[in-house]
């Protein structure tokens, strides 16, 4: 595929037309989509920070909320609890799972607390949005695989082992030393098969993803990824480990995220190529979308530009940033946001030739398939 390249200009072009796009009452579809955002969340770019009364009040933005929705979005994983910083991993986490479980419980005609599969189905059909409970991390477990059951009880289905860095259960995507998993990350993947929780690699080190796909004795995901045969990034996947995964059952998600061009803003065909590469790896029943966003679009592109500023600069102090994350380059790709970024990339895919059928199983149907069988 021709690389592409992209200015401010075009990038504020980009965006302009994306929120027009965003605002126009969408098409009439011939049936409603069945999505899983296998790693996303419910924020709307343009709101700004919460305040202490927005956060004691559960607030959470009713565009985004709205949006999810038009997007057909049956579930999406949340991220929950610590991921990186200073704070208290198990404090982080257990107030954070009590938060939204109050802020789904006061919204009952939007969202639904997603605890088995089938309850993905009966969001969809009336028309929520459910919300898995996951983590990207594994530090609240504070090197102690018993927790699982606690936080199994308390909504989680989902665990990523690591984050970037090196973790108690094995070397994230970052580390040189690439040492695998460790005994606790053998426990805990172990006491997640018990309990049927879902374990997650995104973000670990290619030795921590093999070992864990070794060790399971059932199917893991790598909800958010790109492939590196394409992109070579610390954050993308090699295709052994990619067809290891598929071998175990499992499904990976491909992220809309710059990784998946490093140097250069990535596009809507830049996720269409790693998907059909992802496809030729895997199989069409091991593919889907974790996006790794939301789906409301941009409307002020500076302000946007300067939080993300702000948000690099973090990172990167923390020690958590990955290479080539730009200030200049943008999360979202710029061609493909807003509420009709599914129904948009589904069409790109049948263009290029795809069937309905796989397009069904990357948009949702191979998640469901993989939520079935763990939860």
């Amino acid at each position: 595929m021709k690389p592409l390249s992209i200015d401010r200009r075009a990038l504020f072009a980009g965006v302009g037309a994306a929120a027009i796009a965003a605002t126009t009452p969408a098409r009439a579809k011939k049936s409603k989509q069945f999505v899983i955002n296998a790693l996303g969340g419910l924020r709307n770019p343009n709101s700004g920070r919460y305040t202490d009364a927005m956060v004691a009040a559960h607030h959470l933005d009713k565009r985004a909320i709205k949006d999810a929705k038009a997007a057909d979005l049956a579930g999406i994983n949340l991220t929950l609890g610590h991921v990186f910083g200073d704070g208290d991993p198990f404090f982080e986490t257990v107030d954070s799972i009590a938060w939204w479980r109050e802020a789904i419980r006061i919204r009952p005609d939007d969202l639904v607390h997603v605890l088995s599969a089938k309850d993905l189905r009966a969001a969809h059909k009336s028309r929520k949005v459910g919300m898995i409970f996951g983590f990207q991390n594994s530090e609240m477990f504070a090197g102690d695989a018993s927790r699982v059951r606690m936080f199994s009880d308390l909504g989680v289905r989902v665990v990523q082992l690591t984050y970037n860095l090196k973790g108690t259960a094995g070397d994230g995507a970052l580390v040189p030393e690439n040492q695998g998993l460790t005994d606790f990350g053998r426990d805990l993947v172990a006491a997640l098969n018990d309990h049927n929780m879902l374990v997650d690699v995104s973000h670990a080190g290619e030795r921590t993803t093999l070992d864990a796909v070794a060790v399971s004795e059932k199917p893991v995901a790598i909800t958010h990824t790109g492939c590196a045969a394409l992109a070579p990034h610390p954050r993308n996947r090699g295709d052994a480990e990619l067809r290891a995964m598929a071998d175990k059952g499992g499904v990976m998600g491909v992220y809309f995220m710059p990784y998946l061009t490093p140097g250069r803003q990535q596009m809507a065909a830049d996720i269409v190529a790693h998907i059909e590469h992802a496809v030729n790896v895997c199989g069409e029943d091991h593919v889907g979308l974790g996006t790794d966003g939301g789906t409301t679009g941009v409307d002020d592109m500076p302000a946007f530009l300067e939080e993300h500023k702000r948000d690099i600069e973090n990172r990167a102090r923390l020690g958590v940033g990955a290479p080539n994350e730009k200030a200049d380059i943008i999360t979202i790709p710029p061609d493909l946001m807003g509420p009709t970024q599914f129904e948009k990339l589904s069409e790109m895919l049948k263009t290029r030739g795809h069937s309905s059928k796989r397009i069904d199983k990357i948009l949702g149907g191979n998640f469901m398939r993989l939520f079935e069988e763990i939860w």
